[in-house]
């Protein structure tokens, strides 16, 4: 599968529609991805779509790392499980993003679907703001991660 990269701006609707942004779909109809996977980012205030092949990757990874006899463990995979939702896109290209998913993560109206690798991720465009980097940080980052040791 093709990575997911850019950002687009989009809007809901009163029943919490969206557009799947083109270019986007595009790449999911090239792969024969009819349904998507939605939950909420562990780490960031975001919700983060999975194309289904690219979510049952994830949980045969999370489940072979996971030990189902640990009780903590197990609970850890069972609630990365059970806080997902399956989403079918609709002819126009449109999904339905559950309420408690806008309000999770302060979605009103206006969003930001961010291509993330294999997942594209759905953002309050003022929290993304937030959570990025300024220049200077993120250039001592990119060092830091990325430079020659």
């Amino acid at each position: 599968m093709e990575r997911f990269i850019g950002n687009i701006d989009a809007k809901t609707d009163v029943k919490g529609r969206v557009f799947v942004p083109a270019i986007f779909r595009k790449i999911l109809q090239t792969v024969g991805e009819t349904h998507l996977v939605l939950r909420k980012d562990v780490f960031q205030d975001c919700l983060v779509l999975y194309p289904a092949s690219v979510w049952n990757n994830e949980l045969c990874e999370l489940r072979m790392k996971l030990n189902k006899w640990d009780e903590e463990e197990q609970q850890v995979f069972r609630q990365f499980s059970l806080e997902a939702e399956i989403l079918e896109m609709d002819t126009n290209g449109r999904i339905l993003i559950p309420k408690k998913y806008l309000q999770l993560v302060k979605i009103a109206n206006d969003v930001r679907f961010v291509g993330l690798d294999y997942t594209i991720e759905i953002w309050n465009k003022e929290v993304l703001e937030k959570a990025t980097f300024n220049p200077a940080t993120f250039k001592e980052n990119v060092k830091k991660y990325l430079g020659s040791k």
